[in-house]
């Protein structure tokens, strides 16, 4: 069934309608608004469903009734179905499942309200299309007492009821607030038209009044049904101003709306008429440009004046036309013009290089930096390549080192010696991939990767760009930056580097890339492969005392506002300083200290301000006082160590330290492991135990075979097999900083040996190597490192691997004086250094 529309409104006194009312009436499901009585509307039946037996029902007696189709009907007593007031009010809930016009066949008796109003048809009318359209004119509410036919026709037996009404002054106040209700409607709202409010003037009723205005508001099926079972009059007008009151404020809401569109599309109409006006205005006086013209002309001209690649003109003036054409108004404008701005601004033709002087390179290289020679060595080589061949671009350096060394500043001086300019971006922490290629433009605030921001702050396209802290980049849901700049740092692939942002390939083959890490394990493979990794080591203490006198104390000084007849520290004190204070690889913390030792200098400045002068000298007995308790203790003060301890080397990302590994035998059997230990270092105190194990077992082997007395038999059992008669806890201090490498092997192993046997290991021999499960002594790393760190710890003799032997030319001479290395192959080799036979 289709939408019923209202044409006319009818109504017959009650006293014209007395026998004229059939005994049985057919029922006609509706699933829409009902129609009320008076009202005379179309109902649109279907070929299919316009029977021949409702056919020749309607031409014998004339007269239908409509119900609606309900959701959900409780079951109701017959006491509440017949109640004094005559009011239906049944209980009515919501339900998934609604009848469409496809199921109205399967629609029964069961599925229908029981209330309704009975019509009479007026005319019908079958259209082209085969369906039937019965003019029908609502007459009265009725209930279907009793459904007499569920088959081919719901047929029904009518108890019709009548409006409910008492004239009192209330009713009045009702019909009149509903009607000036209508009137308010009215004016917003075009259904209720002048024709509408005639017809409602003309009512012969206050209940066909409220007939007339709820069949013009749009109720929901629930709303709809429960006016039609609505009785009372009163109760009806009262229901119906609150419909009336809603449907007002919908309507002042959408009015709402509606206008503040207007006025947004009415001022946008308006600006740009008289953006086009004054325009034409200014053209006519021959004034200037607006700022778009403006905006527009000076971009034309630097993509014309400048040497663009072809493809990335082709672009740009692409976006140039069509910026030309959208409103300033339009947020595209804006991204537009953004983005024509970065193409005209990056440094596509500017280039910045002097003619490379190697002397006066190398004389920099050894102002800025003591030390380091290796590291010089390389830059003077990559230098001198660049002077033959000024297209040399297939190195990326990595200057790899412990904080404090000089990374940072050693890239500086690098631009410094190539007349380049020099920009430096944190890597550490980087997690999101757009952070080097950038966003694509159509996000909001979108911008190129920090790549070409640095290019455009510089504004040249060969600068030196320092990739700080490569080792340590993150990793997100975002992407992995190390993979975006696998394609930066490849000379074969950076020549056509695309910004996701610019989305037009950029040289950055120009580009100088110098990067620094602290751990070179941490970088991922594929990126290190790309990478010439340049090892800067830690400063040894003679180096330290150099690099205090000719930079640091120098530069804090000045920072201070100190002269030099007004802070001094002594070689000694220096010396003292740093091995109390400052033993770390590199000078960071000597400068850290120095300036605290200045601000203490300025202080007491202060106050003899009105005395005579006095120099700032501290004396070593005077450091405690000024820095507090010394950070590192001394390893020379202990004379001896027991069974059990052995000083190791260790390699940290600060560079070299000592490790004491200590062992101590307790009741029961077993092997127990602290320190924080990694998997690595895990596996090789195990194999260490196994290993020592093993040697004791042989031993014991031996001593039995001897059987030279009772005596010594007695005497072997008492020692026989330590490890497996004990168990031995193995600990290796600093317990809070993490540990892991295999290179403790064999100070593990000489460890649980020296326990086992109750022997004591000399206090200045220190040792590094990974021993294997047949006790060879395998090489290792950081062998510079570790030999100073102990050269520091003051140390006298190092044990390391023999194929390690050829790491001791990387240092230097003076560092290797007053040490004696011991190159082992086997750790029966170990045992006889540390436990040298008597002669």
């Amino acid at each position: 069934m289709s939408d019923s529309t209202t044409i006319k409104i009818n109504y017959d006194s009650p006293k014209d309608l007395e026998g004229k009312l059939p005994s049985e009436v057919v029922v006609i499901p509706i699933l829409n608004t009902p129609i009320y009585p008076g009202m005379i509307a179309p109902v649109v039946m279907s070929e299919e469903k316009y029977t021949s037996e409702l056919d020749d029902y309607v031409g014998k007696v004339g007269y239908i009734s409509l119900n609606l189709v309900k959701y959900k009907e409780e079951e109701r007593s017959e006491e509440e179905d017949d109640s004094e007031n005559k009011e239906f009010n049944p209980s009515i809930e919501f339900e998934a499942d609604v009848f469409d016009e496809e199921d109205l066949d399967s629609i029964k008796s069961k599925d229908l309200y029981k209330v309704g109003v009975i019509c009479k048809v007026v005319k019908k009318l079958k259209l082209p299309d085969g369906s039937v359209n019965l003019l029908v004119h609502g007459l009265k509410r009725y209930r279907a007492k009793k459904f007499v036919s569920d088959e081919k026709l719901i047929i029904a037996k009518p108890e019709v009821y009548d409006d409910i009404l008492n004239h009192d002054e209330e009713l009045d106040a009702y019909t009149r607030s509903v009607i000036n209700q209508v009137k308010k409607l009215s004016e917003i709202n075009p259904y209720f038209n002048e024709e509408m409010k005639l017809a409602m003037l003309n009512s012969p009723s206050p209940g066909a009044l409220a007939d007339l205005v709820a069949f013009s508001l749009s109720l929901d099926i629930l709303e709809a049904q429960d006016f039609v079972e609505t009785l009372v009059v009163k109760k009806r007008f009262a229901k119906l101003l609150v419909y009336l009151r809603r449907e007002k404020d919908v309507a002042d809401i959408q009015k709402k709306i509606t206008d503040e569109v207007n006025d947004k599309v009415n001022k946008y109409q308006r600006e740009y008429y008289l953006k086009e006006q004054l325009k034409i205005i200014r053209g006519e006086l021959g004034l200037d440009d607006d700022d778009k013209s403006k905006e527009v002309k000076r971009i034309q001209e630097e993509l014309e004046t400048r040497d663009i690649p072809e493809d990335v003109l082709k672009v740009a003036k692409e976006e140039l036309e069509r910026l030309q054409n959208i409103p300033e108004t339009s947020p595209e404008y804006n991204v537009t013009r953004t983005y024509l701005n970065w193409i005209v601004d990056l440094p596509w033709d500017k280039s910045s290089e002097k003619d490379i002087d190697i002397d006066e390179a190398e004389k920099i290289l050894s102002k800025d930096h003591y030390g380091l020679e290796k590291a010089k060595q390389r830059i003077l080589e990559f230098l001198a390549v660049r002077k033959i061949k000024n297209d040399y671009d297939g190195t990326i350096l990595c200057l790899a080192g412990p904080p404090g060394v000089g990374k940072t500043s050693m890239g500086k001086s690098i631009a410094k010696a190539l007349g380049r300019k020099f920009y430096r971006f944190s890597l550490g922490g980087m997690r999101d991939e757009a952070e080097i290629k950038g966003h694509r433009k159509t996000y909001v605030g979108a911008m190129p990767g920090k790549l070409l921001q640095a290019l455009k702050r510089v504004e040249v396209n060969n600068p030196v760009l320092m990739l700080d802290e490569i080792d340590k980049l993150g990793q997100s849901y975002q992407g992995d930056p190390a993979s975006a700049l696998l394609e930066v740092l490849d000379p074969e692939q950076n020549k056509t580097f695309i910004d996701n942002y610019l989305d037009v390939p950029f040289d950055l083959s120009k580009v100088l890339f110098v990067a620094t890490a602290n751990y070179v394990g941490e970088i991922p493979e594929a990126l290190l492969d790309r990478m010439e990794l340049i090892t800067l080591s830690g400063y040894t203490l003679e180096e330290k005392v150099i690099i205090a006198n000719k930079w640091v104390i120098p530069k804090q000084l000045k920072k201070h506002g100190l002269k030099k007849e007004d802070f001094q520290l002594k070689t000694t004190v220096i010396k003292q300083l740093i091995h109390d204070y400052a033993r770390e690889a590199g000078v960071r913390s000597l400068e850290q200290i120095v300036a605290k030792l200045c601000r203490i200098a300025v202080l007491e400045k202060v106050k003899r301000k009105s005395k005579k002068s006095k120099k700032f000298s501290p004396e070593i007995s005077s450091l405690e006082k000024y820095l507090g308790p010394k950070r590192f203790s001394s390893e020379k003060l202990e004379k001896t160590l027991s069974p059990g301890i052995v000083t190791g080397l260790a390699w940290t990302a600060y560079g070299g330290d000592i490790l004491q590994v200590e062992s101590i035998p307790l009741l029961g059997k077993g092997f127990k492991l602290t320190g924080q230990l990694g998997d690595v270092m895990n596996e090789s105190a195990n194999l260490a135990y196994s290993y020592v194990k093993s040697i004791l077992q042989e031993d014991e082997i031996k001593e039995k075979k001897k059987k030279t007395s009772k005596k010594k038999k007695e005497n072997s059992e008492e020692e026989e097999d330590f490890l497996a008669s004990h168990e031995v806890h193995l600990h290796l201090p600093a317990g809070a900083t993490p540990k892991d490498g295999p290179s403790a092997g064999i100070t593990m192993a000489l460890a649980l040996y020296s326990l086992a046997n109750n022997k004591k290991i000399r206090t200045t021999l220190g040792m590094t190597g990974e021993l294997s499960l047949t006790g060879k002594v395998l090489p290792v790393g950081g062998i510079k490192e570790k030999v100073l760190a102990a050269k520091r710890a003051g140390l006298k003799e190092i044990i390391l691997p023999f194929n390690n032997k050829k790491d001791l030319k990387e240092v230097p001479e003076r560092h290797r004086k007053g040490l004696k290395f011991y190159p082992v192959k086997h750790f029966d080799e170990v045992l006889k250094i540390a436990f040298p036979r008597k002669k």
